[in-house]
C-alpha cells in the first residue's frame, strides 16, 4: 500500500499549518477550537469552496480572526437543535474571501454531513499535521512517551466526539488512503446514518410502506429497515430503525428538521436522528457506577417527602426495550391514581344529600366527561 511519512505530510500541508500556527500562537485562540475550525475548512474546501485555506495566508491577524469566529457560528450552528436562523444568516466575510454565497441556513440543512465531514477531517488530517505545534503551545515537547496520545481540553466534543493525536517520528509512514478527499460514506458508522421512526398507533405501517416512501423521496436510499421486535399478539409495531446508505440521504430526509413528518397511505411517519442514549445517574455522594446494582432503583436526594415524590431510577442495559406508549405527549389520564382524582365531600348537618344529588350536581358543572 502507499504511503507518506510526516516529513512529507508537513511539506504537502505546509499552508494550513501556517494558519494552524497563527490561530493558536499569534492569536492565541482555544487549540480544541481551532482545530474544528481548520477541519471545517478542510470539508468546505470539499464541498465547492475551493483553496480556502490559501486565501488566508496573506490576510492579516485580525481578518482571520474574524474569519474564524465566523466559523465557530457555524461550529455552534450544527451543534444546536432549536436554531433560530436570522432572516439575512449569511457569513459576509467569508462569503467575500470565497467570491461565493454561504449562509448558516446551508450548514443547518446539510448538517449531519457536515459534522461528519469535519469529524473525517480531524481524524484522518488534523490529528496527524498539527501534532508538533499542539505539543509547542502545551508546552508538552519534553516529556512525551513515544505512541502515546496527547490530551488537548475540549476533547471529547459534546459534538464532534474525540480524536486521538499520537507523537510521530518526521520518518512515520502513514498509509495514503483517505488523506486526501472526503465523501459522505468515509469514517460513517451505522448510527451515523440510522434514523428513528415512530408510528401512530391504529395504523400499523409496513416495512414495504417504509421503503416506498423513502424511495420515492431520495431514490435507492434505504440499506435496511429494524421494525420494533418483541410485539405483544395481535398489536402493530409503533417504532422502527431506519439504516440510509449515506449520511447525505439523513440530511435529505430531515431537511434541517429535528422531526419530520411524512404521510404514506392515509399512515404518518415520523422520523428523527437515531441516538444511542446513555444517562449515568449518581448520588450527590457521588458512587461509582460499578457500585449499582442491576435492576435496582437508584437514591437520588431531593426525591423524598415533597410535592413530586414517587420518581424511580433504574439502571437498565442498553438494549433494554421500553414500551413506547407515553414517550410522546401528555393527557390528563396518563400515570393518574385513584387518589390523585378523587375529592372529598363534607355536608351541613340536618340537610342530607343524596348520591344522585351529587352526580346531578358535578355533571352540571363538569360535563359528564369530568
Amino acid at each position: 500500500m502507499a504511503s507518506i511519512t510526516l516529513e512529507e505530510l508537513h511539506a504537502y500541508h505546509a499552508i494550513d499549518r501556517s494558519v494552524f500556527s497563527r490561530l493558536v500562537i499569534n492569536l492565541r485562540r482555544d487549540l480544541a477550537e481551532s482545530m474544528l475550525v481548520m477541519a471545517m475548512w478542510f470539508w468546505l474546501e470539499e464541498t465547492g469552496y475551493p483553496n480556502i485555506i490559501a486565501k488566508l495566508m496573506n490576510l492579516s491577524d485580525p481578518v482571520l480572526e474574524a474569519l474564524a469566529g465566523e466559523a465557530v457560528t457555524c461550529l455552534n450552528c450544527l451543534g444546536s437543535t432549536n436554531l433560530t436562523i436570522p432572516h439575512n444568516g449569511t457569513l459576509p466575510l467569508t462569503a467575500r474571501i470565497m467570491e461565493k454565497d454561504i449562509s448558516l441556513l446551508m450548514f443547518h440543512q446539510n448538517r449531519f454531513s457536515t459534522i461528519n465531514g469535519i469529524k473525517n477531517f480531524m481524524t484522518t488530517v488534523c490529528s496527524r499535521i498539527f501534532t508538533d505545534i499542539l505539543q509547542h503551545v502545551t508546552g508538552n515537547t519534553s516529556h512525551v512517551t513515544p505512541n502515546q496520545p496527547i490530551i488537548i481540553p475540549g476533547f471529547p466534543h459534546s459534538l464532534f466526539g474525540s480524536v486521538t493525536i499520537v507523537p510521530r517520528a518526521m520518518d512515520h509512514d502513514f498509509p495514503i488512503g483517505g488523506l486526501w478527499g472526503w465523501h459522505p460514506s468515509n469514517n460513517v458508522t451505522e448510527d451515523d446514518r440510522t434514523l428513528f421512526l415512530t408510528f401512530s398507533r391504529g395504523f400499523p405501517v409496513l416495512e414495504e410502506e417504509i421503503r416506498e416512501l423513502f424511495t420515492k423521496m431520495c431514490g435507492v436510499c434505504v440499506d435496511s429497515v429494524h421494525m420494533q421486535d418483541n410485539v405483544p399478539m395481535g398489536e402493530q409495531p409503533l417504532f422502527a430503525k431506519m439504516v440510509l446508505r449515506s449520511v447525505s440521504n439523513v440530511d435529505q430526509i430531515l431537511n434541517g428538521r429535528r422531526i419530520a413528518k411524512f404521510r404514506i397511505n392515509g399512515k404518518h411517519i415520523w422520523a428523527r436522528k437515531y441516538e444511542r442514549r446513555e444517562c449515568v445517574c449518581r448520588e450527590s455522594n457521588p458512587a461509582s457506577t460499578s457500585q449499582v446494582i442491576p435492576n435496582q432503583p437508584l437514591v437520588v436526594s431531593g426525591f423524598r417527602r415533597s410535592l413530586f415524590a414517587g420518581v424511580t431510577i433504574v439502571p437498565r442495559a442498553m438494549d433494554d426495550d421500553f414500551s413506547i406508549g407515553g414517550f410522546w405527549g401528555w393527557h390528563p389520564s396518563n400515570n393518574v391514581t385513584e387518589d390523585d382524582r378523587t375529592l372529598f365531600l363534607t355536608f351541613s348537618r340536618s340537610f342530607s344529600v343524596l348520591e344522585d344529588e351529587i352526580r346531578k350536581l358535578f355533571t352540571k358543572v363538569c360535563g359528564r366527561g369530568g
